[in-house]
């Protein structure tokens, strides 16, 4: 029978190549679309056609290394390379922005005048479509795994078909209406645009990378703690918790906390309730390790210890 681990790692490889293959046949289509018309609007969609393509190039090796089991020089995984490749992603599009509004600025002061728009439009249509529909798969394929590469990767190719689409508009105007300033108008809007979609990639980065706590798996894993507080609680009952810490470490969640159980248990029921609640907590979160610390309970007033 084959490891479920090893069906995830196939999946995201695969749609990790997928992503690689499409970015490389769309940056050549745009760059085709680029030197037949001139645009500056299309020059910032194949520019950022270059970063998909190094994105996902290092989403690949990210995803194949977040997958290499721990070892003596990183003893809880590699995962956390996924949170360095959005980061990487994130910093190539501001990079790409940069450029993308130079070029903006010095068509628009020369007054550039796009040639053969409707070439340019075709291509970039077909471009657009390519892209959203690579982006939505990556996207799920990401939440499905809990990858944060393969959704950060999609939603940077739905962030390109958004581009292509303001570019489409763009190509529009200057064919329809003779308004060749729409063009560099277009990229510059286009700049902006990823720059802030860069940010959010970066936020996220930063947060893993210092292993911010993240609030819905805070709401799970205290969910359950609560549920086997008090005699009224469900199997095994424990009288309190404290110190909860938890992490990710890419999509590997780590946890530890103690609890309080009554002082008359001995060490192998004491061992069996840890052993019990941390089972359930790695169950709710999917791939983790959850430590429990147990320590004897000292409160005179615990209807847990009465019972």
């Amino acid at each position: 029978m084959i490891d479920s681990s090893l069906v995830v790692f196939r999946s995201e490889r695969r749609a990790a190549v997928l992503s690689l293959s499409v970015g490389v046949v769309l940056l050549a289509i745009k760059f085709a679309a680029y030197f037949l018309t001139g645009s500056a609007a299309i020059f910032s969609d194949a520019l950022e056609s270059i970063v998909n393509v190094l994105a996902s190039g290092f989403a690949l090796y990210s995803i194949i290394l977040a997958h290499a089991p721990a070892d003596e020089s990183h003893p809880y995984g590699h995962g956390k390379i996924e949170f360095l490749a959005a980061g990487f992603e994130g910093g190539m599009i501001i990079l790409a922005a940069i450029v993308i509004a130079a070029q903006a600025i010095y068509d628009l002061y020369h007054k550039q005048q796009p040639e053969q728009v409707t070439y340019g439009i075709v291509l970039i249509g077909v471009a657009m479509i390519v892209n959203g529909a690579a982006g939505f798969y990556l996207i799920a394929s990401g939440k499905r795994h809990g990858s944060y590469t393969l959704e950060a990767d999609g939603k940077h190719l739905l962030a390109d078909a958004v581009t292509s689409a303001a570019v489409l508009v763009a190509l529009a105007v200057v064919h329809l209406f003779h308004a060749p300033l729409a063009d560099p108008i277009a990229a510059i809007c286009i700049a902006i645009y990823i720059t802030t979609m860069s940010v959010g990639l970066l936020r996220r980065s930063a947060a893993g990378l210092m292993d911010e706590q993240d609030l819905a798996d805070d709401a799970v894993i205290r969910q359950i703690l609560d549920s086997h507080v008090g005699t009224a609680a469900k199997d095994p009952h424990i009288c309190s918790y404290h110190k909860l810490r938890h992490r990710h470490s890419g999509r590997y969640h780590w946890v530890d906390f103690h609890i309080l159980v009554p002082a008359g248990l001995n060490i192998d029921q004491g061992h069996r309730i840890a052993s019990n609640i941390e089972y359930e907590i790695e169950q709710a979160l999917g791939e983790g390790n959850a430590t429990a610390h147990v320590e004897p309970c000292s409160d005179d007033t615990c209807q847990s210890c009465a019972d």
